[in-house]
């Protein structure tokens, strides 16, 4: 084989790697032939007062070992952003999620990151390294995911801001930035 030929063979092969990105396959990602999430492409997808859904009964562990359940953020505005250590965008948007939340912590919203299919060590290394500062439950096994069925977070990352009611108020498919987040977190907060 020529060398050319190689090289070729070695880039096509690094570039399905990149593409591949977040849609799982990779050492703690989504196992293989999991079609349900697919690659997210920055949508944003807000939800009428009148047309949104709870969102379900989720509870477990933050990374740390603490208890959570997603129904203690009831009566606050709430962000939930599905990640993993895996998700090269997920790296990205981590300081726009930081910031997000250093500028409204103390105006009643309440952060909380779901750590998706992962493994506990990377995900912990993540956080530390990109110095994130809002808890995050681990959820291993995928089970938190799955049991948003009326707006499902199908995208690794996907950010969910729930009103005060507990309801779903916006999603973004994909990695979020500071620009697309905040005016969201305004606006449910303004809500009455």
């Amino acid at each position: 084989m020529s060398p050319r030929i190689t090289l070729v063979s070695a880039a096509a092969a690094s570039a399905a790697v990149l593409l591949a990105g977040c849609a799982g396959g990779g050492t703690g990602g989504p196992a293989a032939g999991d079609n349900r999430f697919i690659a997210g492409n920055g949508k944003v997808q807000e939800v009428s007062a009148s047309s949104r859904h709870a969102a379900p009964q989720a509870d477990g562990s933050t990374l740390d070992g603490r208890p959570v359940k997603l129904s203690d953020l009831r009566g606050k505005v709430a962000v939930v952003n599905f990640w993993a250590s895996w998700c090269a965008p997920c790296r990205g948007e981590a300081a726009s999620l930081e910031q997000v939340y250093q500028q409204n912590k103390n105006n009643g919203v309440a952060f909380l990151g779901v750590n998706f299919k992962d493994d506990k060590d990377n995900a912990i290394a993540f956080e530390r390294k990109l110095k994130v500062s809002f808890p995050s439950v681990f959820d291993g096994d995928g089970r938190i995911g799955l049991a948003f069925k009326d707006v499902p977070p199908n995208a690794i990352p996907t950010t969910l801001v729930l009103d005060r009611q507990g309801r779903i108020a916006a999603r973004l498919l994909g990695a979020t930035t500071f620009s697309s987040l905040n005016p969201i977190v305004t606006k449910v907060l303004a809500e009455k």
